[in-house]
């Protein structure tokens, strides 16, 4: 899931490298299944805790102070937000979190030129949608398609003007008006409240991955993309930062060619990527986690309320009691556009079930299925004539293995 920083956001020097904390997921490796489920999949809380253990023990408040300080309050969406409070949906469950993730695919800030020109203005490469479900049991996190076709409402641009409502492609929403807008775009499209939101952008990205010493990935079939620069052998291979990056970027030389099949592609790199942050004794180890905590705060921008150690620490902390098996991973429930093969619209009944049951802090399940059931139903074995508690739609857990 390519996640990068606005041009904005503070640039680090020196030795030390910068890398994104653990989110969910699991090994792409081998070995230990049990053993990983057991793990928690809210490790993650630890990075926070540890950074409060490094400063007071450590580097003291500095330490604290400079990693705070790196990431990039988004005050422009949080104003721009507010102009439209009485709009957006009412929050339904208290307890419930809904964090929108945005990987921006700009060109402008160091080292994202070489991916293209500047144009002056940047997409939303990929959005997902988290729901940490409020007695911290389960985490869910929707794939909304980049292609999908969605009404965007008027919004501020850079320069203070405002856009037109339009219906166009998704990710139209952040190239017009920002973190704002597709916010805006996904409350419209969802009814569901967001209550914090995090973007990242392409060097960001990379420089996460380098700084685990990269992560394993199985491929059934060698890669030779030549857009994507990436030529790779099939079976296990550990990706470095660019290659990682061509990786979950990489759409017509992999699977179908489909953005569905990037988007889960993404998911199971980010469940490779942390079980290789929490496998490799960085939680526990203050010289491996400082690099890990420069990058991960050092390559988010983020509403002012999440945008401190402080802040990502309240937001994680109750998550520890989550098993690898209740994070799930799914893809909104869409097909091709009926005027466009190449774009993309909901399905429904089966989307508005999954936004009813999350915006109510209901249980979904997730199933892998063979391509033929209809999108966003369970496989025909799964079916019972009795009602179900949580309907089922395709997708994985953190604690599926990727390699095996």
């Amino acid at each position: 899931m390519t996640l990068v920083r606005h041009e904005g956001a503070r640039t680090v020097t020196g030795t030390v490298r910068r890398v994104l904390g653990p989110g969910p997921g699991s090994s792409a490796g081998g070995g230990g299944l049990v053993r990983r489920r057991r793990r928690r999949w809210a490790r993650g809380t630890a990075l926070a805790v540890a950074a409060l253990v490094v400063a007071a023990a450590g580097g003291g408040w500095a330490v604290y102070a400079k990693l705070s300080a790196n990431i990039t309050p988004d005050d422009a969406a949080a104003a721009e937000l507010a102009r439209y409070e009485r709009e957006r949906p009412t929050a339904l469950v208290r307890g419930a979190q809904n964090i929108l993730l945005i990987g921006s695919d700009t060109r402008a800030g160091d080292g994202n030129g070489k991916y293209g020109r500047d144009l002056g203005s940047e997409r939303s490469d990929t959005t997902i949608l988290l729901h940490l479900a409020a007695d911290r049991h389960s985490a869910t996190a929707v794939s909304l398609p980049r292609d999908l076709m969605v009404d965007i409402p008027g919004c501020r641009r850079a320069d203070g003007s405002r856009s037109e409502p339009v219906f166009a492609m998704f990710n139209h929403a952040f190239q017009v008006g920002g973190s704002a807008c597709t916010i805006r775009t996904v409350e419209k499209l969802t009814d569901i409240r967001i209550d914090h939101h995090v973007v990242i952008d392409f060097s960001g990205f990379k420089e996460m991955v380098d700084a685990v010493d990269g992560v394993q990935v199985c491929l059934k079939d060698p890669i030779d993309d030549k857009a994507a620069k990436l030529k790779l052998p099939a079976g296990k291979v550990t990706l470095d930062g660019e290659q990682a990056l061509g990786y979950v970027r990489a759409r017509k030389s992999l699977g179908d060619g489909s953005d569905t099949e990037r988007m889960e592609r993404q998911q199971r790199f980010l469940g490779a990527l942390v079980d290789k942050v929490q496998s490799n004794d960085v939680l526990l180890n203050p010289v491996k986690l400082y690099p890990v905590l420069d990058a991960a705060t050092s390559s988010l921008t983020a509403d002012p309320e999440l945008a401190s150690l402080r802040g990502l620490y309240q937001l994680v902390r109750g998550l520890r009691d989550i098993p690898t098996e209740h994070v799930q991973f799914l893809t909104v429930p869409r097909e091709s556009y009926v005027y466009d093969a190449n774009r993309d619209q909901l399905v429904e009944p089966q989307a508005e079930k999954l936004f009813a049951r999350l915006r109510t802090d209901q249980p979904v399940a997730v199933a892998q299925g063979d391509g033929q059931e209809a999108p966003g139903q369970a496989p025909e074995e799964d079916r019972t004539d009795g009602p179900s508690p949580a309907p089922t739609f395709r997708g994985n857990t953190a604690a599926e293995h990727t390699c095996e």
